[in-house]
């Protein structure tokens, strides 16, 4: 299991507001989660998508394309991977396990 995260960036919109592609992207992806195929979660600056990487490579190349099929001619999409193989642990997992330490220390 691999986490990424995503950040699509639409270039050459109308206004300097893109939260409507952001919604649409966010379709893109409850669509596969609906599938059971992802978990993800929207943050304020990009979205956190976990799952198994070829998927997960699968779902970064539609979210890329969702604003060129609203008639954007430029996307810039940055992508970080996060594939740890030694253990399965959920996207929850990793920020509890950092709160845990940081209660331990206070």
């Amino acid at each position: 299991m691999a986490i990424i995260d995503v950040t699509v960036i639409p270039v050459g919109t109308e206004t300097p507001s893109v939260s409507k592609y952001v919604a649409s992207v966010q379709k893109v992806l409850k669509e596969y989660a609906d599938e059971g195929k992802i978990r993800y979660q929207l943050t304020p600056m990009n979205t956190i998508i976990e799952g198994e990487l070829s998927v997960l490579f699968e779902v970064a190349q539609a979210i890329h394309e969702q604003p060129f099929k609203e008639g954007l001619q430029r996307v810039c999409t940055s992508i970080r991977i996060d594939d740890r193989r030694d253990i399965s642990r959920k996207m929850e997992e990793k920020v509890e396990k950092v709160n845990k330490l940081l209660n331990e220390q206070m």
